[in-house]
């Protein structure tokens, strides 16, 4: 990647489709996202970079891994890594790893980092259901810290669940900045960004 070719970097994009066909969330709540953003297309990883190259930007690629929560099967780690590395002037591959997974999420965020590549982590407390001051997920801060990656944060409001009964058990408390804070003081080294600032 040639960062001066580049007019902007995208530090929040999203796969949410794999190369079969997996959607990234189950097809009630990608029904309420679709409906509330009104339009809500799902490219593939190559058209993401497709897309990106033509403007002459570069993009961050993650999915969000809330098996947990919604019971709904993520789309690989792997898959979304192996496909960035095939477009590396564009694409700079994130992960996403579950907080709830403890020790095996913590041996799953390094094997990413050393063996894939990846360079950060997409956390979406809303979605994942966990707050992000929670102390379960401490061992997987560390982890990112002492790997030198990014903790990618979503804050605020999101489309996922509006209209569906109960936000589909997404609890918008979750994208509260402020609870960010106390992760910040407790890993002063960990690269924190904060999307959607709210």
């Amino acid at each position: 990647m040639n960062i001066e070719d580049l007019v902007a970097i995208d530090v929040h994009t999203h796969a949410e489709v794999s190369a079969g066909g997996h959607a990234s969330l189950s097809a009630e709540l990608f029904g309420a996202s679709e409906k509330y953003f009104k339009e809500h297309p799902r490219p593939t990883i190559p058209e993401i970079a497709a897309y990106y190259r033509e403007r002459r930007m570069a993009a961050v690629v993650f999915t969000v891994d809330a098996e947990h929560a919604t019971g709904h099967p993520r789309i690989s780690n792997e898959e979304v890594a192996e496909s960035c590395a095939e477009h590396p002037d564009v694409l700079i591959p994130f992960a996403s790893v579950d907080p709830w997974k403890g020790r095996a999420g913590v041996r799953e965020a390094r094997r990413l980092v050393e063996e894939y590549g990846v360079r950060g982590f997409k956390f979406h407390p809303s979605i994942q259901g966990f707050a992000p001051d929670d102390r379960m997920a401490y061992p997987l801060y560390e982890a990112i810290q002492e790997l030198g990656a990014v903790a990618l944060f979503h804050t605020g409001q999101t489309g996922i669940g509006a209209g569906v009964p109960g936000g589909g058990g997404i609890r918008l408390k979750y994208g509260n900045p402020m609870l960010v804070d106390d992760v910040a003081v407790d890993f002063p080294e960990l690269r924190i960004i904060l999307a959607h600032p709210s």
